[in-house]
């Protein structure tokens, strides 16, 4: 078994999903991290009409740093406006129907911290892919981790270092193929198959 540091993402990316499920992998998640901006810990990328859209979950500034202190602010209703983004967006995917009560149920979720809600939003990504991978928080910051530590791997900015294959997407014929983007764009078109897809990704670790 390999030992992985891995962050906590909102819907994250399908490669984060390649290594979280990785049978040899043991992971343990950090909570104990600074809260790096711009990352995938409070946003998902979608497959909208125009492209690539981010969903953002907007941050409350209270001053607190570690990601486990973190705060989402609600003084925008962002969850209505994340969920009518997914429906544009997949509506007309081959299985966002068969999904839809589930993903909405992400929405319903209100918790007051960032770490929290990403854990509860795992639990339904879960549900739907019908796994029930194990995992453990870490209990203290270390800088140089035993684990194979992931915190800088996946970068919102960045083309996705892991290998995968081209999949149809609602939008590709018009705008071609987009990798790497959150896991509910691969659930919503690829539906059952999506874990065999998960599992077939080329890992660089």
């Amino acid at each position: 078994m390999k030992n992985i540091l891995l962050p906590v993402f909102y819907l994250p990316p399908i490669s984060w999903f390649s290594v979280f499920l990785n049978s040899e992998n043991e992971i343990l998640f950090e909570q104990f991290e600074n809260f790096p901006k711009q990352t995938y810990r409070n946003r998902a990328n979608i497959y909208g009409a125009n492209g690539k859209l981010s969903l953002i979950i907007p941050i409350s500034h209270n001053g607190k740093r570690e990601l486990k202190d973190i705060e989402i602010s609600y003084r925008e209703d962002w969850r209505s406006l994340h969920w009518k983004s997914i429906k544009t967006a997949y509506q007309s995917s081959p299985y966002f129907e068969f999904y839809e009560d589930k993903l909405r149920k992400v929405f319903e979720i209100k918790e007051q911290n960032l770490l929290d809600f990403n854990l509860k939003t795992l639990e339904i990504i879960q549900q739907i892919l019908k796994t029930e991978k194990a995992w453990s928080l870490n209990t203290e910051y270390i800088k140089n981790p035993q684990e194979i530590s992931f915190r800088e791997k996946f970068s919102a900015k960045n083309p996705s270092e892991f290998e995968m294959e081209e999949y149809y997407q609602t939008f590709s014929d018009k705008l071609g193929f987009v990798e790497d983007l959150s896991i509910l764009d691969l659930v919503c078109n690829k539906g059952p198959e999506s874990l065999t897809y998960i599992k077939n990704i080329k890992q660089s670790y």
